[in-house]
């Protein structure tokens, strides 16, 4: 059943964060929906530019109607990550989206409001939710690129602003976490000081955290030892997200750990399997892997186990 961001806010503010992830492929869905129902947690579905792009846009609206109709008791928001102006209008329009995500971080902070501004006007008249973002993270991810130097935490008083001018349901904040597989480096960790100044000047307001994956040193051992090379990945400890929540965060984006969990499948079965050419074979295998990997996920987040609690809310 699809829901907007809000009905999972309101029924998480406080207490959990509800899981947002990253999906571009039928193997992710199928995964992603099964992980949910087996940890019996609400979900959103997040689809980038990126991956409206690497297919047909409506391949993977298919993907996740079909998977609406195998698994009718999940509750799940559909939400544009990190969408511009035209892909956020483009969404709101298909009628499929009940949530999206304007990125105008980039901009000088007038025009963020400006930008931010439209994109409620319409997607509100719609009855859609909508995300932006104040301040900028660092890293790499798709189209996304902001070196470390540049990147820059978000300011409370002006994240009040933004959110009193801008009408947005919910406000990404830069909080030290960066996009990729590489957040962190010697003792930098989530600046929770900024978290909890923003909840004081926006009291019962949905926060958004972005680039929370975790990286599991166990994911990153294992995709070395089958010939990759991702030395020095570092993420966010997940043990931090219930004090997150604490703090207004309702929404934690994860995508990087999903793909290393598809890379580490991959490499170590065709490294065993190197004659191999069936691709369903290991798909199989990373359905079931992603599946326990996001129903752990939601263990850390705290959603798990709430999913009646979610039905009962949006009267499912």
């Amino acid at each position: 059943m699809i829901v907007t961001t809000k009905d999972l806010f309101d029924v998480a503010y406080g207490k959990f964060a509800i899981g947002a992830y990253n999906i571009n492929n039928m193997e992710q869905c199928m995964g992603l929906f099964q992980g949910n129902l087996d940890s019996r947690a609400p979900f959103i579905i997040q689809i980038s530019k990126g991956a409206r792009a690497y297919t047909h846009k409506l391949m993977l609206e298919s993907i996740i109607r079909a998977a609406d109709q195998i698994f009718p008791d999940a509750i799940f928001a559909v939400h544009l990550d990190h969408g511009d102006e035209q892909s956020c209008f483009d969404c709101i329009e298909s009628g499929f989206y009940s949530s999206v995500m304007i990125d105008a971080s980039h901009e000088p902070f007038e025009e963020n409001v400006a930008i931010t501004k439209r994109v409620v006007d319409a997607a509100h008249a719609r009855g859609l939710v909508v995300e932006a973002e104040l301040g900028q993270l660092g890293g790499v991810e798709e189209h996304i690129s902001v070196r470390e130097e540049d990147a820059k935490l978000t300011d409370p008083q002006q994240a009040k602003e933004f959110v009193e001018r801008t009408g947005v349901d919910s406000l990404a904040c830069a909080i030290g976490t960066s996009h990729g597989a590489f957040k962190f480096s010697g003792s930098q960790t989530i600046h929770f000081d900024v978290l909890e100044e923003i909840q004081k000047l926006l009291p019962g307001f949905p926060l958004v955290m972005h680039g929370s994956s975790s990286v599991p040193q166990e994911e990153v051992a294992r995709i070395n030892r089958a010939g990759g090379k991702l030395e020095g990945a570092r993420g966010v400890d997940e043990n931090l997200f219930g004090q997150a929540a604490k703090l207004g965060v309702t929404k934690v984006n994860i995508d990087t750990d999903g793909r290393l969990v598809w890379t580490r499948v991959h490499r170590e079965f065709f490294l065993e399997h190197p004659d191999g050419i069936d691709l369903r074979k290991p798909g199989k295998i990373f359905m079931a892997e992603y599946a326990k990997f996001i129903a752990h996920k939601n263990e850390k987040l705290g959603s798990a186990g709430k999913l009646d609690t979610a039905a009962r809310a949006v009267g499912s």
